[in-house]
């Protein structure tokens, strides 16, 4: 947490702890736990606490000032994640990875949790310019922070010599509350103000404002897509990096749905079913609501893997539409050059909290699952960028390390066996990007996987440093369906990167409907 430091302690220098002076004011941070030519601040408030008549509302910039102590992660934004899974044939490691990736690793929640958190090399000083990488994390927008191995920024900041920024925001239904006659969407107005904080402030911290790159994993991909399609005249970041997720991937509720969850949620609470029930919810301890919140059941999307959470972006008309696929037909999008992706093993993850639920996953619906969520998706974007002449590049990854692996190929789902074991499932590409897979599992990587770590991190700077032409230098072509532009990474888990023809993988997409 930020704690007052008194004046007379605050301490200049590369190698001491450094000071930055920012709208909160002073702000001191320390060396990374890790690696000591990294600077580390943690839990810097962006935003006024969502409390009292804030709760469920868009949020409000801080207007704190004095001298911090950045010393301790901020709390999490009040979520319910999944309970531990048991999943047959489960390896040592996998439940700590799992807990660590779903935000079940016990840190501690409050609604006082609009805060971020910011690495840089230990010798940048304002004036440095250096390139700046935001990362919204995932969780279908009903879990997830940034007080994770998974997200922890000192290692990508030290190998590229590049600013790491991880914001928290509002989910679940605090987040996304769907309350009718209200302000829609909050958690993503939370990530705006968090980059509008940033854009302010990180050239103190050694980082360049007008060359800020927002990238993420799952909903935080899904919110890098919308963030181009909301704010097409003022995106304020350079490039956008969507990891496994994009606007076309999940479905949303319908509003009648959406509004029934919210009534269901007050009503369990003691604040009625009908009518303005926001001023009474307003004055429920925040707990009571998520307990209320964590019963409301998903939706149906036709397939098990793709069920719709009970509080989730809803179509506003503003941040969210209900159209994304003819919006990215007619380019009303940010054209900002774009790196998107998936993993070709999405659904390793994902039968996971459905074998908890103890619902039925085939091989074919999880082929389909990864098809119509990820795969054509992904295509359907990356073509309409090239086709109004927006940089863009489309990889799929492959790894299967052994100190990440979920579950071996003879692991046993309701009586099947599934695909590959884990594969690349879901997630596996942050352990490459944020070069954290051995704090994550415990377990030392190997050779081969941290030669991976250093071509995919090279890649992500490349383009942060550079999002028109960065890429093209590193050897990665542009995607193009007619040439040999899908980037394959990793594959037989080998540290490379190779290129095919997309068809070979999305030839299907032609029976695919999306949106």
């Amino acid at each position: 947490m930020l704690l007052l430091l008194p004046a007379a302690l605050l301490v200049l220098g590369a190698t001491a702890d450094l000071t930055v002076n920012t709208t909160n004011g002073l702000i001191t941070g320390h060396a990374a736990s890790n690696i000591s030519s990294i600077h580390e601040f943690l839990g810097i408030p962006f935003a006024q606490p969502p409390v009292g008549d804030l709760r469920f509302a868009a949020p409000v910039a801080y207007n704190g000032s004095g001298s911090y102590v950045a010393s301790d992660w901020g709390y999490d934004c009040p979520d319910t994640p999944n309970a531990a899974v048991g999943y047959p044939g489960f390896t040592p490691q996998a439940q700590r990875v799992i807990d660590y990736f779903s935000a079940n690793s016990g840190t501690p929640q409050s609604e006082d949790c609009l805060t971020l958190n910011i690495w840089t090399p230990s010798n940048a000083t304002a004036g440095s310019d250096l390139p700046v990488m935001i990362f919204l994390y995932g969780g279908r927008f009903t879990y997830g922070h940034t007080n994770t191995p998974f997200f922890d920024g000192q290692f990508l900041a030290d190998a590229e010599n590049v600013v790491v920024v991880t914001p928290n925001y509002r989910d679940n239904i605090f987040g996304f509350p769907g309350a009718p006659d209200n302000v829609q969407n909050v958690g993503l107005r939370d990530q705006r103000l968090a980059v509008e904080w940033i854009s302010d402030n990180i050239a103190g911290f050694g980082g360049d404002p007008s060359l800020m790159t927002l990238f993420g994993q799952s909903a935080g991909a899904v919110s890098i897509d919308y963030w181009a399609f909301a704010y097409t005249d003022d995106p304020i970041v350079s490039g956008l990096i969507s990891e496994s997720g994009n606007a076309l991937s999940f479905p949303v509720n319908t509003e009648n749905v959406t509004i029934s969850d919210w009534y269901n949620v007050s009503g369990t609470v003691g604040c009625g079913t009908s009518g303005d029930t926001l001023p009474c919810m307003r004055t429920v301890n925040w707990t009571d609501i998520k307990a209320a919140a964590a019963k409301a059941p998903s939706a149906s999307s036709g397939n098990p893997l793709r069920s719709i959470p009970a509080f989730y972006p809803t179509p506003d008309g503003q941040l969210v539409f209900a159209n994304y696929t003819t919006l990215s037909n007619e380019g009303a999008f940010a054209k900002l050059p774009y790196l998107l992706g998936n993993n070709n093993y999405e659904q390793g993850y994902y039968v996971l909290p459905d074998y908890l639920k103890g619902v039925n996953v085939t091989v074919a619906s999880g082929d389909d699952f990864l098809l119509s969520s990820f795969t054509c998706p992904n295509a359907f974007q990356a073509g309409n960028r090239l086709a109004y002449d927006v940089p863009v590049w489309l990889y799929r990854y492959f790894g299967n390390w052994s100190n990440i692996e979920l579950y071996p190929p003879t692991a046993a789902y309701a009586g099947q066996v599934i695909g590959e074991g884990s594969g690349a499932y879901h997630g596996s590409e942050l352990e490459m990007v944020f070069g954290n897979p051995s704090g994550v599992s415990g377990i030392a990587n190997s050779a081969p996987e941290n030669e991976m770590i250093a071509l995919m991190q090279g890649a992500w700077a490349a383009f942060a440093r550079d999002p028109v032409n960065g890429l093209t230098a590193y050897g990665w072509p542009e995607y193009d369906p007619s040439t040999e532009s899908l980037i394959l990474l990793a594959l037989n888990d080998t540290p490379t990167a190779e290129f095919v023809i997309p068809s070979v993988y999305n030839a299907a997409c032609v029976n695919e409907t999306l949106g």
